[in-house]
């Protein structure tokens, strides 16, 4: 860029100095709007909202300005960052320059002491903090207000996370607002992201507005958004058999090391088992990996060690590795915009990178879980404000579980919601009511809900693209999502230039090379391997959950039960053919459990190609004794379904065939999700054992029993289930359904 003239001259000066530090390079210079941002923070004092490309440079801008505000006479700078990975490399980067950087977050609990006397002795120009830990009372009351005092810059990375809109919305970035108003006009501000279509880019803008005397209005410097050294491209192929052979042929064939990215944790353990060897490491990345774990597998990708990590979205915003070669999706994000932030960690410092998507026929099933997932509703804010103003002391979250009829997961993001609009308070020992009246935005939530299905129709619009129209090109069609209408035809992807992947063979092997997964056998049989897994095993309850006492639960002798499930009471180890979140036989088991428009179960026999499936895993099931004899859950939704199961069995294998448990009366189909005190007190009384069932029961002698469904969620119809049948003088229950959900 041409070097600024007049008073800041100077201040570009010093700054492409510590550029040259930053990167390692004598010849650094900024790239378009770089320059801008930190001039507007350092000499005016401005609240600058950047809006460009992965590898545009955002971090070089704030760490500069940190920089160079404390070399004014500034407060150190506060860095709200959303990711352990990318704090990580942020410190790292900032030390490279000189700034005295430094991050506290979950990953580095015993350092916290020592950054924190670092902080009160200005001995640090950078910390770094997630969003979630403004909400942290220690953090809160006793940190927070030192830097609040003292911050001479405050930055807000991947900022399209304030706005109900962005794509990767976090409550606990909506409390950001507060705390851009309680700094004041004097100190600047920066939100960064490379992910924002107008209407986030406008919230966002909006919340960085601050009422004050002389404010200047917020900056937005936004550049082009299209990526050229990637190579898109989008291979439709019939079923999850197909596309992980298609992978594990031409996995060698992809540049250098990548991400192959999956909808759920079970695919991409999966995936990682299926493609892994020991010429070709693929290691998983998932939500369940541990955080040293995570760091060590960070290091070993960008250190070429691995040549793929199967990941979800997990490893995504931050995580910087300038030459990583490609990324693969084995299903597509929800949205083109969530889609264009996970493919924009390749081809950072490297001329191509490949990115190829292979969409599945589950996609929407997953999109929609996990969007109702996400939304909280009336009737559990109500409870839990409720739960909260009756209590005379802090509620921790499970104390607060066993009050409410709200799962753990969907508990916490309820919380953090109304902690961020003021009705509740994290403080020590739990949580509070604060008093301040709290209304359910029903209005906000439909047009949040609204946007999210017409950014599934976006994504499939993408999938569905043809050759022939200009206009059609892959990268235009993303970064028309993301309102930039810079955008030209690319020229690479397979749109403008045609396929660039091999085709895959119809009826064979789509393989081209040689190597251990290469021809149509070795990779078919190891894909086989995967997909013929013969049943997943169902690990049973040990434990009665907390919080069955306050709703009323009692056993026959009056008590409530506490602690260790009775051994003679609990179920077996049992067995499902496969989690709905699987590959290969989950996608037979969605069909199978569908719901029609209106959200009502199908219902009708077991298919003929699933009941064959059945009498596999039963012949597989490594039991200690032959059961004698089957049984079924009385089903309320689907009968046909859970009674032909259980006939079916009988019939092939040669069971007693005891019917089904009797249900009580009144009994209505149970609601979905819930925690498991909620659960429990549902089932514990829904069941009984008629008189011909405990006639056949003592005929049996304790003989094991098979205990049939259709699903197994929470595992506690089958516990409740079990129970009753053991008390009743059944011997082993051994639980088997179709699919375990989630």
């Amino acid at each position: 860029m041409d070097s600024p003239t007049g008073g800041n001259a100077c201040l570009y000066s010093e700054a492409r100095t510590a550029l040259k530090d930053l990167t390692g390079r004598a010849d650094a210079d900024f790239r378009a709007g770089q320059f801008d941002a930190i001039s507007a923070l350092v000499e005016q004092q401005r609240r600058v909202l950047v809006v460009q490309r992965t590898g545009w440079g955002k971090s070089a801008v704030y760490f500069l300005s940190a920089l160079l505000q404390r070399r004014r006479g500034a407060g150190p700078a506060l860095i709200i960052s959303p990711l352990i990975a990318l704090m990580r490399d942020q410190v790292a980067a900032a030390r490279r320059a000189g700034v005295r950087a430094e991050a506290i977050s979950s990953a580095n609990a015993t350092e916290w002491g020592d950054i924190e006397r670092a902080l009160a002795a200005d001995q640090l120009d950078v910390l770094l903090v997630s969003p979630e830990r403004l909400v942290n009372p220690r953090f809160r009351e006793e940190q927070l207000p030192l830097l609040l005092e003292r911050c001479g810059l405050l930055v807000i990375d991947e900022a399209h996370c304030i706005s109900d809109w962005g794509h990767d919305f976090r409550p606990d970035y909506r409390r950001l607002r507060d705390l851009v108003a309680q700094l004041g006009a004097q100190v600047p501000v920066l939100a960064t992201t490379a992910t924002a279509n107008s209407r986030v880019v406008a919230d966002v803008a909006e919340q960085l507005e601050v009422e004050a005397p002389g404010a200047q209005p917020v900056l937005t410097l936004r550049g082009s958004l299209t990526r050229e050294s990637l190579r898109l491209g989008c291979l439709q192929l019939p079923d999850d058999r197909s596309r992980l052979q298609y992978l594990l042929e031409h996995l060698d064939e992809l540049p250098g090391s990548g991400i192959i990215y999956t909808l759920t944790v079970s695919a991409a353990e999966d995936l990682a088992d299926l493609l892994n060897t020991p010429e070709r490491p693929v290691a998983a990345y998932t939500g369940r990996t541990d955080p040293e774990d995570r760091a060590r597998l960070e290091q070993e990708l960008k250190d070429n060690q691995v040549k793929a990590l199967a990941a979800t979205s997990a490893l995504g915003m931050g995580f910087d590795k300038p030459d990583l070669g490609f990324v693969v999706h084995l299903g597509a994000p929800s949205s083109p915009v969530a889609y264009y932030q996970q493919v924009g960690r390749a081809g950072r410092a490297t001329d191509t990178a490949e990115v190829l998507l292979l969409p599945g026929r589950e996609d929407r099933a997953i999109w929609e879980y996990f969007a109702t997932a996400s939304m909280p509703s009336q009737e559990n804010a109500s409870s839990v404000l409720e739960a909260l103003a009756s209590s005379d002391r802090p509620l921790s979250t499970p104390a607060l579980e066993a009050r409410v009829d709200v799962r753990r997961t969907a508990l916490e993001l309820l919380l953090k919601v109304l902690a961020v609009d003021g009705a509740v308070e994290n403080v020590k020992g739990g949580w509070v009511a604060t008093g301040t009246p709290w209304e359910y935005d029903a209005q906000r939530y439909e047009n949040v809900a609204r946007t999210r299905r017409e950014e599934q129709q976006a994504m499939l619009a993408y999938e569905g693209l043809e050759p022939g129209d200009p206009a059609n090109c892959r990268m235009v069609f993303l970064a028309r999502q993301l309102d930039d209408d810079t955008a030209r035809p690319c020229g690479r992807c397979d749109i403008c230039a045609g396929p660039w992947y091999p085709p895959p063979i119809p009826g064979g092997s789509t393989a081209t090379g040689s190597g251990p997964d290469h021809g149509a056998g070795a990779a078919a049989d190891r894909v086989s391997s995967l997909l013929d897994r013969v049943g997943v095993p169902i690990q049973p309850r040990a434990q009665w959950p907390q919080g069955l006492d306050r709703l009323g639960v009692v056993d026959e002798s009056g008590k409530t039960p506490r602690g260790r499930i009775p051994t003679e009471h609990r179920a077996e180890e049992g067995r499902v053919v496969a989690r709905l979140s699987d590959l290969g036989w989950a996608a037979t088991l969605r069909e199978v459990l569908r719901t029609d428009q209106d959200g009502r179960r199908i219902d009708g026999p077991v298919p003929e190609t699933l009941g064959r499936r059945i009498v596999e895993v039963l012949a597989a099931w490594d039991w200690s004794q032959r059961p004698a004899a089957v049984a079924a859950i009385p089903s309320v939704t689907r009968p046909q379904l859970v009674g032909s199961l259980a006939t079916g069995i009988a019939s092939v294998g040669r069971l007693e065939d005891l019917g089904a448990l009797g249900l009580s009366a009144g009994a209505a189909p149970l609601r979905a999700g819930g925690n498991s005190a909620f659960r429990v007190a549902d089932l514990w009384d829904r069941f009984t054992v008629p008189p011909e069932l405990q006639q056949r029961l003592d005929q049996l002698g304790g003989a094991p029993i098979l205990l049939v469904d259709d699903t197994v969620s929470s595992r506690w119809t089958m516990t409740v289930a079990a129970r009753l049948l053991r008390r009743a003088g059944s011997g082993p229950v051994l639980p088997l359904a179709l699919a375990l959900e989630g």
